[in-house]
């Protein structure tokens, strides 16, 4: 049976190639579309590539100068921060909306703290507030040097596959996952991204004002529980909330057509999709 969500990721995919880029010794995959208007960087978590965001970049493109990555095979959190910044360096991109999700989130935030110079606007999503305690929980409580892979893929196959028990209308999106898992994303990337969170320094103070700070989270995130969102949002004083009702670990992917308005809301663009309101906390 044929799987909806693959078949348009590959065929954007193929449209628009990534591309290899060495940023201080680190190749990095990079995918820019667009020419005209304002900067928008988007940073997947573990589990994607910089396609994985194809629905947002297709909708968007025509407004907007888009740029995302896909993450090297070595580094730390501190490491990409940097790379990042010599990236816009290499673009000739002087600031920009840098969008993060999960582990992505995490490094958003440590730039935004590093370099708020270089940050229009801080996008932090589904994502956490500290790395505290993370190595007494699998899979960073293991030695992700020597484990077996397969051990390493067989834990994120039985989260999804639990995800899809509970949520049959997204089996497709759990079997693109599984995808990345088990080989779209290579070993050696797939080890360094769970080492950079592992590793990963707390975060220091994020210097931007309340004005320039977004965070998005979703209610039934089975990875970011209730009380590490609401510290992600103590923590940031985010002028915007926005939290989604539903749509899990990935909404940019289950609920598409309500990211892109929430991006749209975001960046000042006309608002082509669903209406989020215009409270502090916003929710659909």
């Amino acid at each position: 049976m044929s799987n909806s969500l693959i078949t348009a990721r590959d065929a954007f995919a193929a449209r628009l190639p990534e591309e290899r880029m060495d940023l201080n010794g680190r190749s990095w995959g990079v995918r820019f579309t667009g020419s005209d208007g304002p900067v928008l960087l988007l940073i997947p978590g573990t589990l994607g590539r910089g396609d994985v965001f194809w629905q947002q970049v297709e909708a968007l493109s025509n407004r907007l100068r888009i740029v995302t990555v896909s993450y090297p095979e070595t580094g730390s959190i501190a490491d990409w921060s940097a790379d990042l910044q010599t990236l816009f360096d290499r673009l000739e991109i002087g600031e920009a909306t840098v969008l993060g999700s999960s582990l992505g989130g995490y490094l958003v935030q440590y730039l935004a703290s590093e370099a708020p110079e270089r940050v229009t606007r801080l996008i932090a999503a589904n994502t956490l507030h500290s790395v505290a305690g993370i190595t007494d929980r699998p899979p960073y409580a293991l030695d992700l040097d020597t484990v077996p892979v397969a051990d390493l893929r067989a834990g994120f196959a039985k989260g999804l596959g639990a995800w899809a028990e509970t949520h049959p209308d997204q089996v497709d999106l759990v079997e693109l996952l599984l995808g990345e898992v088990n080989g779209r994303i290579p070993e050696p990337e797939l080890r360094m991204r769970l080492k950079a969170l592992k590793t990963a320094p707390e975060l220091p103070l994020v210097k931007l004002s309340t004005d320039r700070i977004v965070t998005i989270e979703a209610d039934d995130d089975p990875l970011i529980p209730p009380e590490m969102r609401s510290a992600v949002r103590d923590r940031l004083n985010p002028a915007v909330a926005y939290r989604f009702l539903s749509g899990g670990h990935f909404p940019y992917v289950a609920r598409p057509s309500d990211y892109t308005a929430l991006l749209e809301q975001v960046m000042g663009l006309e608002v082509t999709g669903p209406d989020w309101g215009e409270e502090a906390e916003r929710s659909r």
